[in-house]
């Protein structure tokens, strides 16, 4: 008998990228395909639906001419990881009424200030996130900017959503939302998993243009024969639910249990800690306790809009590539400069006045330690996260962090990550863990394999990287840290 293959696909801000993989994880091939993000202003970036359907189309089809028709026919199930924090919509058809509002799209920053001014905490205890701008912000921006087109709107989703549902063609009242995605929706009931009511009445938004909401693993449908045939599927493939990108990669890092953390080194820097309570951030409105896909465990995570990016703007802006300025990093000496890396203001807390900028300058200062400087803001802030985590009781200690991402794929930075944070830094040999973490998730939720997600996602560490803390760097670790942060709580960004 044949052996049946899955296929996970992860809709990222930079891309989307398929796998395929086997019933143990392994990824037998894979295909890429970059978004097209679309900044007609400082302050705006979309994307359009059909170019996230193509790219899932494309890169599936990808894959399936270099493994062949008969190696295709073994596909059995798909499972769909999206960027959390923007949001699209549709109408009674199922068809696109809006774009996807970007997670860096800041368009909607008035309402972001209305709902803070207006119900402030009980947002944040109700959906364990921060009043940023994300689902709830951009929904009352459609309402109140585009009132005709809110009119049309019938359900607000998320991108994997509104993939799954096109490819299985369900109806618009079906219209899903799992609920890894919950606490980017500050309009969320978290713990009961539903929207609430009191908040929605709040604003005037009408409750029916929310989506379900279903765990990660519920098997949605099958894949339409057309689109089956587009892509090079065999008939009867099944759908998952799917979850949000960092739901995916942090369940494909093994962050299964409490005490474990892990590190999406990517566009956007993430640092996340894994917990069985629920403890929303009111007094640091840091911290945003998001839904692991395990249920009963949490994930409070903080994050970075633009970590990744500043490590491309200084490699673009020196035409020095990253192993280069890796290792003209790992000899230089930095004890006086700091670097914010906050190019599009900080999300958490919020504070759009803040910008990206170098402090601490002198003659002597060159690129290795510029580039250290922008490595140690990223370690500076996880330590901000987990100190914020530490003193609320829902984390009793650091056991390990695991890193995902390219730049989890820097020996110095994640050394760097292992002396601030006080933990062993453990480098994950497979960088992209959301995609193959989707491709088992469907096998587990459409009965392929045990749903045994510890067992599932357990790893040895033969293939993985670990940093350990220099002791010997501890105290100054703590030192710097301590001043970043208080150099960026009194850093404001002015105009020239």
């Amino acid at each position: 008998m044949k052996k049946a293959l899955f296929l996970g696909i992860d809709i990222g801000t930079q891309g989307t990228k398929t796998v395929l993989c086997d019933s143990t994880g392994a990824v037998l091939a894979e295909a890429f395909c970059p978004s097209v993000l679309f900044r007609p202003d400082s302050e705006t970036v979309y994307e359009e639906p059909v170019n996230i359907l193509n790219s899932v189309i494309s890169t599936v089809r990808e894959i399936t001419r270099k493994i062949g028709d008969e190696t295709a026919k073994q596909i059995v199930s798909v499972g769909i990881d999206a960027q959390m924090a923007g949001v699209m919509a549709i109408d009674r058809d199922f068809n696109a009424v809006t774009p996807l509002d970007s997670w860096l799209d800041s368009r909607c920053r008035e309402y972001t200030e209305r709902i803070k001014n207006s119900v402030g905490d009980a947002a944040v205890l109700s959906s364990g996130g921060q009043i940023i701008h994300s689902h709830a912000s951009k929904i009352l921006w459609w309402k109140n900017k585009h009132p005709e087109t809110y009119k049309n709107i019938y359900k607000f989703i998320q991108p994997n959503g509104f993939a799954a549902g096109k490819f299985c063609g369900i109806k618009a009242e079906d219209a899903f939302m799992d609920y890894t995605f919950l606490h980017f929706n500050v309009f969320s009931d978290n713990l009961n998993l539903r929207f609430n009511k009191e908040l929605l009445s709040e604003f005037d938004v009408d409750p029916e243009k929310m989506p379900k909401i279903v765990s990660p693993d519920t098997v949605i449908g099958e894949i339409l024969s057309e689109y089956a045939a587009e892509m090079g599927l065999p008939a009867g493939v099944k759908m998952i639910a799917g979850c949000g990108d960092t739901a995916a990669s942090s369940l494909g890092a093994g962050i299964t249990e409490k005490g474990l953390a892990y590190d999406v080194a990517g566009t956007a820097s993430v640092f996340a800690c894994c917990t069985d309570k629920f403890a929303p951030d009111t007094d640091n409105r840091t911290l945003l306790f998001g839904r692991s896909v395990c249920e009963g465990l949490f994930l409070p995570l903080s994050y970075i809009s633009g970590g990744g990016l500043c490590l491309e703007w200084f490699s673009r802006i020196t035409g020095k590539n990253f192993k280069e300025l890796d290792r003209v990093a790992e000899n230089a000496v930095n004890k006086n400069v700091y670097f914010i890396p906050h190019f599009s203001g900080r999300t958490l807390p919020l504070d759009d006045n803040v910008s990206g900028a170098f402090l601490g300058l002198d003659a002597t200062s060159d690129t290795g330690v510029m580039f250290r400087a922008i490595m140690e803001s990223v370690a500076f802030e996880y330590k901000t996260y987990l100190d914020i985590l530490l003193r609320s009781g829902a984390l009793g200690g650091l056991n390990c962090v695991y890193g995902v991402g390219g730049g989890a794929k820097s020996r110095l930075f994640s050394q760097i990550k292992a002396d601030v944070l006080g933990a062993d830094y453990v480098s994950l040999a497979n960088a992209d863990s959301a995609p193959a973490a989707m491709a088992l998730l469907s096998a587990a939720g459409c009965g392929y394999i045990e749903k045994n997600y510890k067992k599932i996602f357990s790893h040895d560490g033969s293939a993985n990287k670990t940093c350990s803390p220099n002791e010997t760097c501890k105290e100054e670790s703590e030192i710097r840290a301590k001043k970043y942060l208080k150099l960026l709580n009194n850093y404001s960004n002015y105009i020239l």
